[in-house]
């Protein structure tokens, strides 16, 4: 029997940018909250990292760790 195993980026969580604006708002990390057009930007410039290149039919999908690697680096971590 073979041992498939599944690429690691099919077990990541992925995030719409209306979850991510949901989590932004609710922990107060950024107040005012981003604008859409300024989150859309992290993911066309590569700062959130998104599976695929461009938006999909549900939109931008945002992997959940990236979205926490650039709050960590917003704070002054290391992770960006």
């Amino acid at each position: 029997m073979t041992d498939m195993k599944q690429p690691a980026t099919e077990n990541r969580t992925r995030l719409r940018l209306g979850e991510i604006e949901r989590l932004i708002r609710k922990n107060r990390l950024i107040v005012p909250v981003p604008s859409r057009r300024a989150l859309l930007n992290m993911c066309e410039e590569g700062v959130l990292e998104t599976a695929g290149n461009a938006p999909t039919r549900l939109g931008w999908l945002v992997y959940e760790d990236s979205f926490w690697a650039w709050v960590r680096s917003i704070d002054g971590g290391t992770d960006e």
